[in-house]
């Protein structure tokens, strides 16, 4: 098992859970408030961070979720509930097993030149990427003057019982 990188992967989806609590709560104009500087709206930026994980992990994995094909504009705040919680069973059932970090896939980068990017690389990009647009998520809320949930990584350890206190 890949137990170094199976904190980070869990951290990552329960940070995702506790910001869609705090998003069902949300009514649709807020949902769909936007911030310079941010990638777009709050359900636009949810559903973009959802679709990049799942091909982060399809790229991985080579299976591509069912629903990845209609993630970026129908999905609402239950399906995205839902794919999260199906890309947290992906990651634990691809971090259960060995992989190459080293082992490239071809890319097409943005100045149209191919790649080989390392796995590792995917791996590294997948928690950033989710990491970098939950924050902005949470800048468009304190924007309209709503409370942000603490999900940072000392939060989930205290909250899964990662950290407990010694006698």
């Amino acid at each position: 098992m890949n137990d170094g990188l199976i904190d980070s992967f869990r951290h990552s989806a329960w940070a995702m859970r506790e910001l869609l609590t705090v998003c069902q709560t949300l009514t649709e104009t807020q949902l769909d408030t936007t911030v310079q500087g941010t990638y777009g709206s709050i359900i636009a930026t949810l559903r973009h961070t959802v679709a990049s994980e799942a091909g982060y992990c399809r790229r991985l994995m080579g299976e591509e979720p069912v629903w990845y094909e209609r993630v970026r504009e129908s999905s609402n705040l239950d399906e995205l509930s839902e794919y999260i919680d199906d890309l947290a069973a992906r990651w634990e059932r691809f971090l259960s097993t060995p992989f190459d970090a080293e082992r490239t896939f071809v890319v097409k980068w943005h100045d149209v030149v191919d790649r080989d990017v390392p796995a590792g690389i995917f791996l590294a990009q997948t928690l950033h990427h989710a990491n970098e647009h939950r924050t902005q998520i949470c800048t468009t809320l304190s924007s309209i003057g709503l409370s942000t949930p603490d999900m940072g990584l000392w939060d989930y350890a205290e909250a899964m019982n990662r950290a407990p206190r010694t006698a």
